[in-house]
């Protein structure tokens, strides 16, 4: 089934389907009370559970996620949903409803982090120099949960859903292999979201309009001519004029920006030198740089190399940088559509109540799921996980990060009720497809 095409995958679901049925505002309400219900049911509940701790004991890098997309892949087959696969690499795309439009995906990232874990636990990684330590783990589950939500309750969709296991969030660029694989073909929006540490369990945080910073990285080589830390006046010192460099980068924020236009500039990389008294022969810095708006955005980028060159000239260095673009693409920033803001609303506070809505200031981080909002409208929120005890949580990217695994129930059911709420909205708009089958990925 994985190597098959998307005509069979949506044929498939055109035969097997039982004919929609209409749902009004008071049955939706139901719907998103009784999704969550099933979640939390406690069969359901421990294997949402043991799905995460699965991929938790055996994280993988971006692009490596072979035994993560063969398990997503084991239980999808288990659930009887037919899915694509491999697509960018090890993604998989899984279907759900008519095999009609309208279509609407649902996403999770599967990559880890190259970092060591410092929980101890029984499901710690068994992966060396590995962790699940921005909640993918649990991102994946959740859109399973979601999945055995939705494959239970297939009457009430009235068109299809995608269940996008994306890699490579982490950097590498996944959502933009998987838009260039096709996976939005058809498809009028997707949601996605993302585990936050300090909100609590049942509770979720977003906004419309731009809500995380795009996102870019530089490194740069400053050389000068090495010597004798004694005798400097033989010497072109490349560690002064890096640190000539770094002073004027902050000045780009300070008196370039616009005050009222968030953007940050962070160095956060300085290898030079090995000893104490030798000036080395070269510098190398790195960093990041982040805005809310294109036009900001390329405009430090422009400012970031002007900089960097101009100043290891006024030091007698030559320098060259690298926006590392192939390894790191430029992340746009990610702005929620304001029509899917509402539906949000609706359907989480259907389910969880308007007050356990929060509004999420925009912020200087980054996230991939940008590239798709950038093709189609698109929705992201964050989920809380902090439990009942006065403890804060380790945020993500620490090696003491853990999930609260009490929140998972509450994403797989938000995830099902968002796109099943989607479709009802839009069965008015749904029409037949005229030879546009999802032919290939």
């Amino acid at each position: 089934m994985g190597s098959s095409g998307w005509a069979v995958v949506i044929l498939t679901l055109v035969l097997s389907n039982a004919i929609p049925i209409f749902v009004d505002s008071k049955g939706l309400s139901e719907i998103t009370a009784s999704f969550l219900k099933y979640a939390k049911e406690k069969d359901v509940f421990d294997w949402i559970v043991a799905v995460r701790r699965k991929i938790h004991e055996n994280p993988e890098l971006g692009y490596e996620e072979f035994e993560t997309s063969k398990l997503i892949r084991s239980e999808l087959d288990k659930m009887g949903i037919p899915y694509k696969y491999p697509v960018a690499v090890t993604g998989v795309v899984g279907f759900i409803g008519t095999g009609r439009p309208p279509f609407v995906a649902i996403r999770a990232d599967m990559d880890a982090l190259a970092m060591q874990e410092m929980v101890e636990w029984e499901h710690k990684s068994k992966n060396p120099g590995k962790m699940h330590a921005c909640g993918h783990d649990g991102h994946v589950a959740m859109l399973l949960g979601a999945a055995k939500i939705l494959q239970e309750h297939q009457e009430l969709l009235q068109g299809t859903v995608l269940l996008v296991f994306q890699p490579a969030e982490e950097g590498g660029g996944g959502a933009m292999k998987m838009i260039d694989a096709g996976v939005l073909e058809n498809v009028e929006a997707i949601f996605g979201l993302h585990v936050y540490h300090d909100l609590p369990v049942g509770e979720v945080a977003s906004k419309s309009g731009p809500m995380l910073a795009g996102s870019g990285f530089f490194e740069a080589v400053i050389s000068g001519k090495g010597g004798h830390a004694a005798i400097p006046q033989h010497s072109i010192d490349p560690i002064l004029a890096a640190s000539n460099v770094i002073v004027s980068l902050q000045h780009l924020v300070s008196r370039e920006a616009d005050p009222l236009d968030a953007q940050v500039v962070t160095v956060a990389k300085f290898q030079g030198g090995g000893a104490f008294n030798v000036i080395p022969d070269s510098v190398t810095i790195g960093g990041t740089f982040r805005a809310f708006s294109k036009e900001s955005f390329m405009q430090l980028r422009q400012r970031i190399e002007e900089v960097i060159v101009g100043q290891a000239t006024v030091q007698r260095c030559n320098a060259t940088v690298d926006f590392l673009v192939k390894e790191k693409p430029f992340f746009p920033a990610t702005i929620n559509d304001k029509g899917l803001h509402e539906h949000f609303l609706k359907v989480a506070g259907d389910m969880l109540g308007i007050r356990n809505i929060k509004e999420m200031p925009p912020m200087m981080g980054s996230e991939d799921f940008a590239f798709y909002q950038e093709v189609i409208p698109g929705y992201f929120f964050f989920l809380g996980m902090k439990g009942e005890t006065n403890e804060k949580p380790a945020s993500v990217h620490s090696p003491y990060f853990k999930i609260n695994e009490d929140s998972l129930p509450y994403g797989s059911a938000l995830h099902a009720s968002l796109a099943t709420a989607y479709l009802l909205d839009h069965q008015s708009r749904t029409t037949l497809l005229s030879g546009n089958h999802h032919d290939e990925l």
